[in-house]
């Protein structure tokens, strides 16, 4: 987890993830990589919208920039390396873009119009189209202490495979680790959980195997709940979702976790 990818706008959530973002560098020597995707490319536009997005861009580029001064005087006291990338386009296809080389993106868990209490989908397509894991981060997260307990969702599936391997740097640095399973009526797939901690056990790793009755608010509540009553840190969890599916990207049980969460999560597809 050394080079770790943040993304940088002008929304609640900033302040958390740029905690986040140094702390978990701290905790592994690592770089930060600060990443402004200024959303307007106005030169390959129609006539008419170029027209328009000429009037807009001077305005939203000293908005940008107003943006990076601040924050960049917020960092210098930093005690981590860092460096800044200012792109044109769209965030979440700019995030993508930029991620092939890091270990890890933290991004916010507020919605593109600066709500904190709503689902990102900005953070959801990220997560289904990123091969790098994302940490998403709430508004309400002072930092992140590396030693806290994790609580990582386990299903059997894929998505819940590949998150498990994305945390173990940081599930190593755990102070307990509690790997925890919804009973369900019906179960998809076929890794049972004592794999998921043998995993684990192979990187020296031990973790606890919980068993979560399902409760009439959904599963995500669950996990929560789960996750609070043993005071944990964080959660691992697998994004399920197609990019087929623009318009929900991420099916319900990721949505409702991603949803105003009380917890960073790391998620990977």
């Amino acid at each position: 987890m050394r080079s770790i990818l943040l993304h940088i706008s002008d929304d609640p959530c900033l302040e958390a993830r740029i905690q986040v973002a140094f702390d978990l560098a701290r905790a592994f020597d690592g770089h930060v990589t600060c990443l402004q995707p200024v959303p307007f490319e106005y030169g390959v536009l129609g006539d008419m919208q170029g027209a328009m997005a000429a009037q807009y861009y001077p305005v939203i580029k000293e908005i940008a920039e107003k943006l990076r001064e601040v924050t960049e005087a917020r960092l210098v006291p930093e005690d981590v390396p860092w460096d800044w990338i200012e792109t044109n386009g769209m965030a979440g296809q700019q995030i993508v873009r930029h991620a092939d080389l890091s270990d890890i993106i933290v991004m916010g868990a507020c919605t593109e119009a600066g709500q904190s209490t709503a689902y990102s989908a900005i953070a959801a397509s990220v997560a289904i189209d990123a091969g790098t894991p994302v940490f998403l981060v709430p508004e309400k997260c002072k930092g992140f202490d590396i030693s806290s307990p994790a609580l990582v969702a386990w299903n059997g599936s894929p998505e819940a495979s590949r998150a498990l391997r994305a945390a173990t740097p940081m599930l190593r640095r755990s102070g307990a680790v509690f790997l925890a399973c919804v009973s369900e009526e019906e179960q998809s797939f076929d890794l049972p959980a004592i794999n998921g901690a043998s995993y684990l056990s192979r990187h020296d790793i031990g973790a606890t195997v919980v068993e979560l009755p399902v409760s009439g608010t959904g599963i995500g509540d669950t996990l929560m709940h789960a996750a609070k009553a043993r005071e944990v840190g964080w959660v691992v969890m697998g994004a399920y979702g197609h990019t087929r599916f623009r318009e929900r990207i991420l099916g319900g049980v990721s949505r409702s976790m991603m949803t105003d969460p009380e917890l960073p999560i790391l998620l990977a597809h």
